[in-house]
């Protein structure tokens, strides 16, 4: 059972605690009563707030539209006032702008550009509201006006600004090529900065506005001018300052100049040797290396004695062909920013037309020359289209590149220029060898010493000219095969063929001079003839590459020339027989020690020191008059022959020397043995 006081106490903590609760319930409700009047409160406020806008909304609203209207209006009233403003500046426009206009655009061209907008505007503004209006004619006339300024200024500074290219200039860029670092490319400035600038906007505006392309013919005329005339001024400048080596003085090679960008020193472009002039030095190259001496004359014309003049000018066309190439390069990268693209390539075709065809008028004329020199026989004359035709074919694909979007007939002129000196050429080559073939057999034109004739010298030159142009000679031939371009040819096609052709004039020189050589009544000159003649081919075969070009085809040549040389010696040798016959042992009788001679044994041996002796002084006084130029071969000659004489002449001397055959020995025995030798080194040396 819980304990009564337990209970007790227990029934008095829930009184409590409910009359608690009851003090909370009390608080609750007077705070509700307190929130509802609040409420009432609060209701009673809105609603009059409520009343009083609806009062402000019904005042305001109809202040708000009329204000809205006023200031509709107002807006209205500016655009009207707007307008009637710019249609009056264009009333405005002829006045404003008519003295700028007059007075052109040199010095402010801005400003000026502006004027003509704002004339332009005018225009377009009187045609499209009031074409009827005199205004409309004013700017009309003034528009046309300011336009023609802008053309006239246009010419005005192509015109003062344009100058030809120094040469200088052209050298350092034709061979600023190989040398210049990428990042170092040289660029030319044809026109100041400014006044690129003040074109460009010209010609823009009148491409724009003025609808005009009148600029684009005053531009392509006046850069035709300036580009004939720097090309012009590359070739005079080679006429003046080139020197006898034909290598055109230039400063830039010691100095740099300031208007040049910062380089590495120029290299000059390499010059092809003057063909003339190298067939000189040739030949003094083969007289120092003892090939001197008279030589027969040929109708052949001689290579020797020719202007250098003429090589500076073959140099010199060459340079233009560069020089061409470079400057049209720089003429189309200038045009760009003047001429519009559409119109470009057309313009840029016009721009080259005179200067192009200059070029191939010149080369027209050089190969026309070589006709008419390849008439004359004077086939030294094709050496000048070599140099000429192996640039030209160097520089064809920069040529392609520059003229691509030209037209066809541009295109076709450099093609057409060296077709024709590849026909020109090879015509000439194939003339030259059957003309080696048939150079008449004339005695007049006959070296009376038997030395090499002057038609083995010039073929020998000739052939060595075509070392430096192998490649440009095989095509030559090769174009003549058929008629395919001879660039379709390999190289080693074209190799054959030049070394079938060296062959060929070799073979044909060997023909005319075996015919040569019979015009000698003297077969021992005949043979010292052929001997110097087939000497000179080998050792000039030998000293330059012909040898292993001739080897192509033939490999044998060299062997074959020098059995050809032998045989000759030999042959000459036997002209010696008439001499030595006489005291060979196999031709006397034999006579017993200590046994009186007979008369007729007395007359015998008389009979052969004399004819040995007079045998012996006729050979040295004809054969003296001989020339052997080769110092070695000469020198082989007589000292084959001394010794063949000296031990035939010492053997006869030993046995019949002492032999009483008659009381004036001295009369007989006019030579020792050392004496007969030194008659013999005397041989084919007229000056001992």
């Amino acid at each position: 059972m819980i304990p009564t006081e337990e209970v007790s106490a227990r029934r008095r903590e829930i009184e409590y605690k409910l009359k608690q609760e009851e003090l909370t319930l009390s608080f609750i409700k007077d705070s509700l009563e307190k929130s509802d009047q609040l409420t009432k409160n609060m209701v009673a406020i809105l609603s009059s707030f409520e009343s009083r806008l609806m009062k402000l909304e019904n005042s305001i609203i109809p202040v708000y539209k009329q204000t809205e209207n006023l200031q509709r209006l107002q807006e209205n009233v500016e655009k009207t006032l707007s307008c009637l403003d710019h249609v009056i500046s264009y009333y405005h426009v002829a006045k404003d702008t008519e003295k700028i206009i007059k007075e052109g655009p040199t010095g402010r061209l801005e400003e000026y550009l502006n004027c003509m907008d704002k004339i332009q505007k005018a225009v377009e503004y009187f045609q499209d509201n009031n074409p009827d209006s005199p205004e409309l004619n004013r700017v009309k006339s003034l528009f046309e006006r300011g336009k023609e300024s802008l053309e006239s200024e246009f010419r005005s500074l192509m015109t003062r600004h344009t100058k030809p290219v120094p040469p200088i200039l052209i050298l350092d860029l034709i061979s600023g090529d190989d040398d210049m670092e990428p990042q170092e490319e040289m660029f030319l400035e044809h026109l100041p900065e400014g006044v690129l600038h003040d074109i460009i906007r010209i010609s823009g505006w009148l491409v724009e506005n003025g609808r005009n392309q009148d600029f684009m013919t005053v531009y392509f005329q006046i850069r035709s001018v300036q580009l004939d005339r720097s090309i012009k001024g590359l070739k005079d400048h080679f006429r003046k300052n080139s020197s006898s080596t034909g290598v055109p003085y230039s400063p830039a090679i010691q100095n740099k100049r300031k208007d040049t960008p910062t380089k590495k020193p120029l290299k000059r472009p390499v010059l092809i040797p003057g063909t003339i002039r190298k067939a000189q030095n040739l030949l003094k190259q083969y007289s120092q290396h003892g090939l001197d001496g008279k030589k027969g004359a040929s109708n052949l014309i001689p290579m020797e004695g020719r202007d250098d003049v003429f090589d500076i000018e073959i140099d010199a066309y060459i340079h233009c062909v560069s020089a061409f190439v470079k400057l049209a390069q720089s003429e189309y990268q200038l045009l760009t920013d003047i001429v519009p693209e559409h119109h470009q390539k057309k313009t840029f075709d016009s721009l080259i037309q005179e200067s192009l065809d200059n070029l191939i008028m010149e080369g027209d004329n050089i190969v026309s020359a070589a006709r008419k020199a390849i008439i004359r026989h004077d086939y030294s004359a094709v050496l000048t289209i070599f140099p000429i035709l192996k640039h030209l074919k160097q520089m064809k694909p920069e040529f392609d590149q520059v003229l691509q979007g030209t037209a066809a007939g541009t295109k076709n002129k450099l093609p057409g220029l060296i077709t024709s000196m590849e026909t020109t050429g090879a015509k000439a080559l194939e003339e030259f060898a059957d003309n080696i073939k048939n150079d008449p057999d004339k005695e007049y034109n006959m070296p009376k010493d038997g030395t090499v004739h002057e038609l083995t010298s010039n073929a020998i030159l000739f052939l060595q000219q075509l070392l430096d142009f192998q490649e440009t000679a095989g095509a030559m031939l090769a174009s003549q095969e058929t008629s395919s371009s001879a660039s379709s040819y390999s190289s080693e096609f074209s190799r054959r063929l030049l070394s079938t052709y060296i062959c060929k004039v070799l073979g044909n020189l060997q023909l005319n001079l075996l015919s040569k050589s019979k015009v000698y009544e003297d077969p021992a000159l005949s043979a010292i003839f052929l001997h110097n003649n087939y000497n000179y081919i080998l050792k000039s075969l030998e000293k330059s590459e012909l040898i292993q070009l001739v080897a192509v085809t033939q490999k044998t040549a060299e062997r074959s020339y020098r059995e050809l040389i032998e045989q000759q010696i030999q042959t000459y040798q036997r002209s010696w027989l008439k001499v030595t016959d006489y005291i060979l042992e196999r031709n006397l009788p034999v006579f017993q020690p200590g046994v009186k001679l007979k008369d007729k044994e007395r007359q015998m041996i008389k009979e052969r020191f004399k004819g040995f002796n007079d045998g012996l002084e006729e050979l040295c006084k004809i054969q003296k008059a001989w020339a052997i130029p080769d110092v070695e071969q000469r020198d082989k000659i007589r000292r084959a022959q001394k010794t063949i004489v000296k031990e035939t002449y010492g053997a006869f001397l030993n046995r019949y020397g002492n032999v009483p055959f008659t009381k004036n020995p001295e009369k007989y025995i006019k030579y020792q043995v050392d004496q007969v030798g030194e008659m013999i080194e005397k041989l084919f040396d007229t000056s001992a």
